[in-house]
């Protein structure tokens, strides 16, 4: 049978744009070098598979912070409300949850996986467990692709390989050696939605505490506030996690120095706080102030904090300066955590780098170096905030590359 399009990579892109590609009439090979396809979809969500995120294209695109332009065609052509869509047309039920999250109803990322593979089927997709060891090509465009399996041959090939986070899922970087072998630039990866690493052993001492409803800032070593959310927040034997965690990394800049600044109860002002702190006091007058706070803090906060602001936890609440007071609020009000860096790329969600976004079309997702290659997912350098913008991105850039690759210019 004749291949009309190859697709490289079996992950969320990937199988989307199989699917796509093949109800629009094109015959699609899916190579994949994994036993199994979508094994990184596996994993995201915590096992449930954050979706998509219930909300317009205009807002993806301001939860992507870098080359966000790029994506502007792809989104507003393939909002989350299409994928939605198709997804419930496939027998999988949605849900939306708190930050507009969208998780399939079973709380599985397998109902993802295989109402994937229902399209795919339904299109006739064929699927091969290969892996590729080069793009072949003859005057300036494609002819094909080198697998360990033999040469496989079509006019159009989609690399949807994804980032280098996650290695052990497939995401091991091999793509982008694929494009620069074409002459493709490739921004260096580097972990993006990734934890980060404290300077310092203060959190180490609060390990697997969660905090919700706390606003976080991440601030540079020039004062200047590099990001700022509400929300979750876990502390680590290594540093800090949590939502708001992985969305402020996306925002280092290589050769700055971060701290972390929470606020861990943004929702009283200081003159409130101050009261809530007096009366809190007033009521346990003859008590050490170690054994006060439980009411105002996470148990295991209590002595962290009371070390921060250099007081005694054996103070009797009726011995308390007002200076010392004042010392507890100001650390209650910004509890600052000092950033090293952040985790390895391997442990990053996503990978922020790939491919150069001036290189392909941001409408087709084409190639501007080889005619016939086309790009979608994580392999391009693209990323976003947590909360499902990341899975949008992917199913739009492959919705856009499957339709190019057809031929077809219309969206539905």
């Amino acid at each position: 049978m004749k291949t009309d399009l190859i697709v490289i990579g079996g992950g969320a892109a990937g199988m989307f744009a199989a699917a796509q590609a093949a109800e629009l009439g094109l015959h699609v090979l899916l190579l994949e070098k994994n036993e199994r396809l979508g094994k990184k979809l596996y994993i995201t969500g915590k096992g449930r598979c954050n979706v998509t995120n219930n909300c317009t294209a205009e807002e993806v695109l301001q939860n992507v912070p870098r080359n966000g332009r790029f994506l502007y065609s792809s989104v507003c052509g393939y909002p989350p409300a299409s994928m939605m869509q198709r997804l419930e047309k496939l027998g999988c039920e949605l849900k939306t949850e708190r930050g507009n999250r969208v998780f399939p109803v079973s709380d599985r990322s397998a109902s993802v996986i295989d109402a994937l593979k229902l399209w795919m089927k339904q299109g006739g997709v064929q699927t091969e467990q290969s892996n590729v060891t080069a793009i072949l090509t003859e005057d300036g465009a494609v002819t094909g692709v080198r697998t360990d399996k033999g040469d496989r041959f079509a006019e159009r090939v989609l690399l949807c390989t994804g980032g280098c986070s996650y290695p052990l899922t497939g995401s091991d970087g091999s793509g982008y050696r694929l494009a620069e072998e074409l002459g493709h630039t490739v921004v260096e990866p580097v972990g993006s939605l990734v934890p980060l690493v404290e300077d310092g052993g203060w959190c180490a001492r609060m390990q697997g505490l969660s905090l919700r409803n706390v606003r976080v800032r991440m601030v540079n070593q020039k004062n200047k506030v590099a990001f700022e959310d509400f929300g979750e927040l876990l502390f680590t034997h290594f540093g800090l996690s949590g939502p708001t965690i992985l969305s402020a990394s996306a925002h280092r800049k290589k050769g700055d120095t971060y701290r972390i600044e929470i606020d861990l109860k943004p929702a009283l002002d200081e003159q409130k706080l101050d009261s809530r702190i007096l009366r809190d006091f007033e009521e346990n007058q003859n008590r050490d102030l170690e054994n006060t706070l439980g009411a105002l803090l996470p148990r295991s906060m209590i002595p962290v904090v009371l070390e921060m602001a250099d007081i005694d936890g054996r103070t009797k609440c009726n011995s308390v300066t007002r200076q010392q007071r004042r010392a507890l609020l100001e650390t209650v009000k910004k509890f600052v955590i000092k950033v090293y860096g952040p985790r390895p790329v391997e442990e990053a969600i996503v990978t922020s780098g790939g491919i150069k976004v001036s290189e392909i079309d941001p409408k087709t997702m084409e190639s501007k170096k080889v005619a016939g290659l086309y790009f979608a997912g994580e392999i391009i350098d693209v990323d976003a905030y947590t909360g499902g913008f990341n899975l949008q991105i992917a199913w739009a850039t492959a919705h856009a590359a499957a339709f190019a690759a057809a031929g077809r210019t219309e969206r539905k």
